[in-house]
């Protein structure tokens, strides 16, 4: 059975992108999505031209179906296990945006709410940031120097964030541009 079970896998390139860096290995799935169902904060990169420049890395490999997973993707594994089976767990996986509301409330900042239109890969397409102090401020990728995945869509925790498009819109209507400098 379990040469049967091979026989159905293909090898996908999967990234772990922390901001400034990433993690890369290739991993043996049934599909796409069985990988980002298994793994937490994973993209399966399908670009041909990435796929082709790592093909001679040494990348570590590991089969979905395995008990050990080489470093970094073990962990990555058991913070989905974690959320397998809570109310909520991956309901906006199979979407193509998400619209959030996310509280940023750290010890000696400001509390700031975030409105996030995010893309499937949970990567922000736009942003609106309504401090409890000012003004709306809107921004896009073009405003950041960075945009790692800042969800990961199968978090049953997101459930409870989700907001409508139509709220999205008109906060972003009424927000001015975080490069106007006002």
């Amino acid at each position: 059975m379990a040469g049967k079970d091979v026989a159905h896998k293909r090898r996908f390139l999967v990234l772990h992108d922390y901001g400034m860096g990433g993690s890369w290995w290739w991993v043996r799935a049934r599909s796409a999505r069985e990988v980002r169902e298994v793994f937490a904060w994973i993209e399966v990169v399908a670009d041909p031209e990435t796929v082709a420049r790592l093909e001679t890395e040494e990348l570590k490999e590991a089969d979905i179906d395995a008990l050990r997973m080489p470093a970094g993707l073990d962990e990555l594994r058991a913070e989905r296990d974690a959320q397998r089976g809570r109310e909520g767990f991956g309901v906006l996986a199979d979407r193509d945006v998400v619209y959030l509301r996310r509280r940023w409330d750290e010890e000696g900042d400001e509390p700031v709410d975030y409105l996030m239109e995010v893309g499937s890969d949970g990567r922000r397409l736009r942003q609106v940031e309504l401090p409890e102090s000012g003004a709306a401020l809107r921004s896009g990728p073009d405003d950041w120097p960075l945009n790692p995945p800042v969800v990961d869509l199968f978090d049953p925790a997101l459930v409870g964030q989700e907001i409508s498009r139509s709220d999205f819109e008109e906060q972003w209507a009424q927000a001015r541009p975080a490069d106007s400098g006002h």
